[in-house]
């Protein structure tokens, strides 16, 4: 595995790597939880949030990266994530690994390469969220597999 820093060329491919990642989410758990008035109403056009999101992850200046995990020269995964160095903080904002890559190492190697570059940066803690439900439950694995400490959190929707 190879982990490069992010290439405007990157973009539409990570974009499409995003939107299948986090589909089943989407579609296959969020969706039937809530329903699809709710859905419509908060998650609808994830897709499109998404292709907004990928777009801005890069961007050195805001102090905000991107670097890409390559096997065999295609791409198997990347991490964004950003430092606020006065408060000497890192955050992951989002971490997507190709399905056929998955569950073999890439997503601890993507999170070690950024916690190291945040470290660089003069970040101190770094903080990664995740969602409680049985999709997410792999990546509370990594992330607890990491030394992260899982903060418990509860959030409501309710149609009014």
């Amino acid at each position: 595995m190879f982990i490069r820093p992010f290439a405007q060329r990157d973009q539409s491919c990570l974009i499409e790597l995003t939107i299948e990642t986090f589909r089943p989410f989407f579609e296959d758990s969020f969706r039937p939880l809530v329903g699809d008035a709710l859905f419509t109403l908060q998650h609808g056009n994830w897709r499109d949030d998404y292709r907004k999101q990928v777009a801005e992850l890069h961007n050195p200046h805001r102090h905000k990266y991107v670097a890409v995990a390559e096997i065999d020269g295609a791409i198997a995964g990347y991490v964004g994530w950003s430092v606020d160095p006065a408060r000497r903080h890192g955050t992951i904002a989002i971490l997507a690994i190709a399905t056929e890559h998955r569950r073999a190492h890439a997503g601890t190697a993507l999170c070690r390469h950024a916690f190291d570059e945040m470290r660089s940066l003069g970040a101190e803690m770094v903080e990664i969220g995740t969602g409680g439900d049985t999709f997410h439950a792999p990546a509370r694995a990594l992330y607890e597999s990491l030394g992260c400490i899982q903060v418990p959190a509860a959030v409501y929707f309710r149609r009014l």
